[in-house]
Formats: structure tokens, sequence, C-alpha cells
């Protein structure tokens, strides 16, 4: 699996869960405790937006003042629809010429193209699976993207909960012969 195949199968992980959101279930609690389901995918909305004004070339000025809007309330009845969109926008700035070469000035400052699809990928999986749970329903990922993941986690794995990002990051208490998914989420502050 290359860096493009990981985020088209990381997005549809998140995709496939949007699609069963009810109507009474956006209020929802998430693992990410500051969020419900609303919030949590009003997140990857406004991430696949940002994402796609990094790749342009727009200032951080621009991005940041768009980070409180309410994508999902936007989109009302089209939201899978315009998660779409975002997505093969998202998509479309990784795979064109180029996409995956160079440096990205992102908000963290200037990081790697092939460290920003990875960040990508990163937040549809953790976040398919945060939405999951908020659902109640299957969070199994799949495991040849989880391998994937776990590979491009290795150079920044010790220093996760240090981002202030992902909670507490890995507890310490999870075996190293885990099943792999659980290593991974565990990694990045989720306790399955």
């Amino acid at each position: 699996m290359d860096a493009l195949q990981a985020l088209t199968q990381a997005r549809s992980e998140f995709e496939s869960r949007l699609a069963t959101v009810g109507t009474e279930q956006w209020n929802n609690p998430t693992p990410c405790s500051e969020w419900n389901v609303h919030q949590l995918v009003n997140h990857m909305l406004v991430g696949n937006r940002m994402t796609t004004q990094i790749q342009a070339g727009a200032s951080h000025e621009e991005i940041l003042a768009g980070f409180e809007d309410d994508l999902v309330a936007e989109a009302g009845d089209n939201l899978e629809g315009a998660f779409a969109a975002l997505a093969d926008a998202v998509h479309a700035g990784f795979a064109a010429d180029g996409g995956l070469d160079g440096t990205v000035n992102h908000l963290m400052g200037e990081i790697p193209s092939t460290m920003f699809v990875g960040f990508r990928v990163c937040d549809y999986a953790l976040h398919a699976w945060d939405l999951a749970r908020g659902l109640g329903t299957d969070d199994r990922l799949d495991p040849t993207m989880i391998e994937w993941l776990w590979d491009d986690c290795q150079a920044m794995k010790d220093s996760v909960a240090d981002t202030g990002m992902f909670g507490e990051g890995a507890s310490g208490t999870v075996a190293d012969d885990a099943p792999l998914q659980i290593r991974y989420l565990d990694t990045f502050g989720r306790r399955p």
C-alpha cells in the first residue's frame, strides 16, 4: 500500500461510517471527549478544507478564519456530497504531479508533503474509529491500512503526547504483541 492507496482506504473508512449517522445520533459523545458526532464530522470537513487550502498555498490567516465554521450545518441535506467533494479535492492535490514532493506551509510550519498526506490518512482513520464508537457500530479498520499507518507514525510515535492533540498519547500498558490496531490507537490516545 502506498500513501495514495492509504488515503483512499482511510477516506473510505470514514465515509462508510458517515453514511450511517442517524438524525438522533448527532449529539452522541465520541472518544474525543470535547466533540460529539456533529463536532467530529465538522472537524473532518474543516480539516479537508484546510488541506486543500494548504495545497493551494493559502495564508495561515485565511485558513484560521474558517476554523469555527459549521460545515455540517452548511451542507444540510447534502452532507455526504459535501464531504466527498472536499475529499476528492484533497486526493487530487496529493495525486497531482509533484503533490507528494517538497514541503508545504502547514500551520505547524514547513513539513514534507509526505508527512502531510500521512496526517490526513491518520485523521481519517482515527476519526473513523471515533465515529464508529460514537455510533456504536463496528470499529474494525482495514488491517493493511493500519500497517501503513503504523509504519508511517514510527518517527513521531514517542512524541505524539507532546503535540497536545492526542490526549495523553500512548498509555504504556499495551503489550508489544497486542493487535496492531490496538497498539496504533493507543499511541494516539485512544483506549479501545
